[in-house]
């Protein structure tokens, strides 16, 4: 017996939310990457791990909340701990291997392609993850023209997202590029769901494992809500990362290590000639 799926129970509350949070996670850690292109060798990961973090926190949280608003009538909907804890572990790493390679490789085409389709596969794999810790009376189906449509639209959205993360020209951008991102985890989470076939058991036998969606809600919170609000907090109290006008010895300095041309960045005031030349540091 086909079940019947509604992906709106709470109407555009679930929605919004969750895209609001996808965009929060997204601003943070795509300002986090853009400050990593900004520093020197020695702090340009601690940056891109932050990023990582609070992007894949923002789009595992954006997943459950949306995931809040699913439901299949006459059927209660369960969660596997494990499962969907793994797949927070999946989106933050998959998530960190794209962003690394932008944040190292500079903004040239085949490093934002090859980390767009990454933090892409990244966002899909964690909506994928999350969907098999799903537990009910019944068997869900793909299908798979739709499933792979939604693995493009994360793609191609993740990649414009770091593209427009990657151009160093103010706090304006990174909010474009937040937006951008909140389309590609939304976007690719409904499209995802539009893809969803149940069947349900016709007797069905005892109760599915796990836990209720009310019930896990809170514990599942903390950890990606504790990433966004570090990652928020060294936002808002580093001044470069404010006003967006980086020391510019520091933007040479980066320029030389990802082999790119350095931004045309106003000098402070007094500054006077050329860069100082650094000596090699094991280069």
């Amino acid at each position: 017996m086909q079940g019947t799926v509604d992906g709106f129970s709470y109407g555009l509350v679930t929605p919004v939310v969750a895209y609001l949070m996808a965009c929060l996670g997204g601003a943070l850690g795509l300002r986090c990457t853009t400050r990593a292109l900004l520093v020197v060798t020695s702090w340009r990961a601690g940056w891109l791990a932050l990023g990582s973090a609070a992007i894949g926190s923002g789009i595992w949280t954006m997943h459950f909340i949306a995931m809040m608003g699913f439901s299949v009538k006459g059927v209660a909907i369960h969660y596997d701990k494990p499962t969907t804890f793994a797949s927070l572990g999946l989106a933050i790493v998959m998530v960190g291997v794209g962003v690394f390679i932008v944040g190292y490789k500079g903004t040239t085409w085949p490093a934002l392609f090859t980390g767009g389709t990454i933090t892409g596969l990244g966002v899909a794999s964690m909506h994928y993850l999350g969907m098999a810790g799903m537990r009910l009376h019944g068997t869900i189906e793909y299908n798979t023209f739709i499933v792979a449509l939604s693995v493009v639209i994360a793609m191609v959205a993740a990649t414009a997202a770091l593209w427009a993360a990657v151009q160093i020209r103010g706090i304006r951008w990174s909010i474009g590029a937040s937006m951008i991102m909140g389309v590609a985890v939304s976007g690719m989470h409904y499209m995802g769901m539009a893809a969803i076939t149940v069947h349900l058991d016709s007797h069905p036998a005892g109760t599915p494992g796990g836990d209720s969606a009310a019930s896990i809600l809170g514990p599942m919170l903390v950890g990606p809500l504790a990433f966004l609000l570090l990652a928020g907090g060294v936002v808002l109290f580093d001044p470069l990362m404010v006003s967006g006008r980086p020391d510019w010895r520091d933007v040479q300095e980066a320029a030389d290590d990802v082999g790119t041309p350095a931004p045309r960045i106003p000098r402070p005031r007094g500054a006077v000639g050329r860069p100082v030349q650094r000596a090699p540091q094991g280069r």
